[in-house]
């Protein structure tokens, strides 16, 4: 059973608002008493997902649950597809715009950070038909978590 579930839209190219379902997000888990470090590893799968979807994706949406014994971040967009997630995901690869870089963004950390901080995730894309990245947290029954 789904205890709480959120949905945020994300538009592409929009540099100003990049991250605030992110804060949103860890905002309502700090409430919610969750591990610190629980949030932190959300918040920087969260903030990762929603600056490839505004860099590279086309307009996109960031979908948060929390469950019994875990907590879920869906990421998508309807841009233009991963055409290599293998290399996509490998430390430093990036196919950021000069524009992105000189923003300070594109160091091909996007998809590694969020591979080492979700205790499972999986990427789906298709050249032209957009990208799918479903992350998983596994709530620790034995702290304090909500």
């Amino acid at each position: 059973m789904t205890a709480v579930k959120k949905s945020y839209y994300i538009k592409s190219r929009d540099f100003i608002r990049a991250g605030e379902a992110s804060i949103k997000i860890q905002t309502l888990l700090k409430s919610l008493n969750f591990d610190p470090q629980l949030i932190r590893r959300v918040a920087i799968c969260g903030y990762e997902g929603e600056m490839n979807v505004v860099m590279h994706g086309g307009d996109g949406s960031l979908s948060f649950a929390i469950n019994t014994d875990e907590l879920i971040l869906e990421i998508s967009d309807d841009g233009p597809g991963i055409v290599n997630i293998g290399k996509a995901m490998q430390a430093g690869f990036s196919t950021a715009s000069d524009e992105h870089r000189e923003m300070g963004f594109g160091a091909g950390m996007g998809l590694p950070n969020m591979k080492k901080n979700a205790d499972d995730i999986i990427v789906e894309s298709e050249k032209g038909l957009g990208t799918r990245i479903r992350m998983v947290f596994f709530i620790d029954k034995g702290g304090d978590d909500g």
